[in-house]
This record gives structure tokens, C-alpha cells and sequence, in this order.
């Protein structure tokens, strides 16, 4: 991808509403070939009872090994109605630090994640790393 063809895919992706297709060609071309797609996708009973009143979806589009063995998984999340990407912060780090602890049987050591709600043009793209030492 020549340089101003990345410029504008970032331009693209992170100045407007939140695009899933968009989204998923960003990671695509910021992993390259490392990145491997897997998707998977939770809703209603899926989503543990604690979260439910907030989180609406979660999807796994992939995950990412770097060269140490580190696991990185690839995640949006949407945001029920009326939840804003500010108001509901903490219990997003709380709902990703779960899934990041195991809570699908398998401990991950870091997550890039886009929060997103379908009656907003915000959305936030964060990184999540446990340090479990």
C-alpha cells in the first residue's frame, strides 16, 4: 500500500461513524500477514449478566501472534442504545479485562478493541494489555 493510500484508510476509518468492513481493512493492512481471521460473535445470552445492560455484541474478527508468542485478539464491541463511548468506560475496560482473563477458557495477553453504539457517530479504538506477573 503506497503512502497516501494508508494516509487516506486511516483518514477514512477513524474520522467517521465507526465501519465494521472499514475497520476490519485497517487491522488487515496494519497486521499484513500476520493477522489471522477468526470471527465469532456474542450476543444476548453470550454476553455475561454483569455487562448486559451496556454491551449489546461482541465479535472477534482475529487475532495477531507477534514474534515473542504474544496473542492479540481483534474485537469491537457495540454499545446497547443510550450508552454513550464516555459515560460507559469503566465497564468497558471491565468486560475486556474479563475476556482477557480467560472468560472463553483461554488467557490472552492483550486485545485491540473498537467500541462503538449504533445511535452514535463516536467510537473509540483502544488497546488492552494484562500483565499477569
Amino acid at each position: 500500500m503506497k503512502l497516501s493510500e494508508a494516509r487516506l484508510l486511516i483518514r477514512n476509518t477513524f474520522e467517521n461513524p465507526f465501519d465494521k468492513q472499514r475497520f476490519s481493512l485497517f487491522i488487515r493492512n496494519l497486521l499484513k500477514d500476520d493477522f489471522e481471521e477468526k470471527v465469532f460473535v456474542n450476543t444476548g445470552k453470550g454476553i455475561p449478566e454483569a455487562f448486559a445492560g451496556v454491551i449489546r455484541k461482541m465479535e472477534v474478527l482475529g487475532k495477531y501472534v507477534d514474534e515473542d508468542g504474544n496473542i492479540i485478539d481483534i474485537l469491537t464491541v457495540e454499545l446497547k442504545k443510550g450508552h454513550s463511548i464516555e459515560w460507559a468506560r469503566t465497564t468497558q475496560r471491565n468486560f475486556i479485562r474479563r475476556y482477557l482473563n480467560g472468560s472463553r477458557g483461554e488467557l490472552k495477553d492483550a486485545a485491540l478493541v473498537a467500541f462503538y453504539a449504533e445511535d452514535s457517530s463516536d467510537w473509540r479504538f483502544s488497546l488492552f494489555k494484562m500483565q499477569y506477573s
